[in-house]
């Protein structure tokens, strides 16, 4: 399934490049009141491009319920156009939504709108570094935007070097001390090394074609995977990897290499940060110290599209997103840390992203 997942993800960019200047569609409804348990799961689903049909969906691993449309639901308002990522600071829920060029604040409790910051080009992934500053990396520009939270203001931007805007492409962000990594994926294979004292890349390190995902394990380790491109591509096509970086340093550690026409994504860490999880039509685990990657999956593929990944910070649990067909309603799947099911739900089109409360 991991040749399907390519090609559905590079017709998705090109897509969006086409409806660069897609407009949102408000469709109002009626309101709900919720109270949303003290620990849980935000998932965001992503919906078919260009129809306006993303949503959010909430999980309670202690009851196994589910409540789904939860945006529309609390707001009486459709959520928009691609919902990408979310993020959480201070009981408030920070929800990127990609094609409708918008980030919503909501109360993590009730779900209720609480702010939202417009006129972003195409925003990927949020990254807070106080209360009146976070950063927002977009596809399809060369500039990573800063933001005031507190004002819902675009403060100012980061020019990326060596990135056209039809070409540009910032992703995932994690920081160590003042320094904020994020990855390059499409039609790019630098990871970015930007000082937050003064808002400016200072450093870049070439990686392989498209990294795309990154995370900082608990010994100050970079891990990043690449999708190697796809046959065809004016960018190159190369077997993927997965590196080791030392954020110190800024220097690759290992690189783990997989085989021509897998597709490896969405690197995750445990809560303890250290053991790494992604998705390679399999689900695979591994040591962060190992040496090696491992022969056998964690969880075998079930004919179907692993889209989605995260692992439960308090205990354990991995979570898969299934996009079944990118068309129906998407399914996720809960297991526990030693491979047994534990339970199965469905959600919104195309889930994508997870976001612990």
């Amino acid at each position: 399934m991991h040749i399907i997942k390519v090609i559905f993800k590079w017709m998705l960019l090109l897509l969006l490049l086409a409806g660069a200047t897609a407009c949102m569609k408000w469709d109002y409804g009626n309101e709900e009141s919720f109270h949303l348990s003290r620990r849980g799961l935000f998932i965001t689903n992503e919906g078919n491009f260009q129809y306006g049909n993303a949503t959010l969906s909430y999980y309670d691993p202690d009851n196994k319920t589910v409540e789904n449309e939860l945006f529309y639901r609390a707001n009486a308002m459709k959520l928009g156009d691609v919902a990408q990522s979310m993020t959480i600071r201070d009981g408030i829920g920070w929800i990127v939504v990609n094609n409708s060029h918008v980030i919503f604040a909501i109360d993590i409790e009730t779900g209720k709108e609480i702010g939202r910051i417009t006129n972003l080009t195409s925003p990927r992934y949020m990254h807070f570094l106080s209360d009146e500053k976070a950063y927002v990396t977009q596809i399809w520009d060369n500039k990573i935007f800063i933001v005031n939270p507190s004002t819902f203001e675009i403060t100012g931007y980061i020019q990326c070097p060596n990135m056209t805007m039809e070409q540009g492409s910032t992703e995932q962000m994690v920081q160590y001390g003042r320094y904020v990594y994020v990855n390059c994926w499409s039609y790019q294979n630098r990871i970015l090394k930007i000082d937050t004292t003064t808002d400016s890349v200072v450093d870049e390190l070439v990686v392989g074609i498209q990294p795309t995902s990154l995370v900082i394990d608990k010994n100050n380790k970079l891990w990043s995977v690449t999708d190697g491109g796809y046959q065809g591509s004016p960018y190159g096509y190369e077997a993927p990897s997965l590196y080791k970086i030392d954020a110190e340093r800024f220097k690759i550690e290992k690189q783990f290499q997989f085989k021509l026409g897998d597709a490896p994504s969405e690197v995750q860490l445990n809560g303890t940060k250290d053991k790494l999880y992604w998705i390679n039509d399999d689900i695979w685990e591994m040591d962060i110290n190992a040496v090696e990657m491992p022969s056998e999956p964690f969880l075998h593929a079930r004919g179907t599209i692993y889209y989605g990944l995260t692992v439960d910070p308090v205990n354990g649990d991995v979570y898969i997103a299934d996009a079944i067909d990118y068309q129906q309603q998407g399914m996720v799947l809960r297991y526990s840390s030693d491979g047994k099911e534990l339970d199965r739900f469905y959600v919104g089109i195309i889930p994508g992203a997870f976001c612990w409360k």
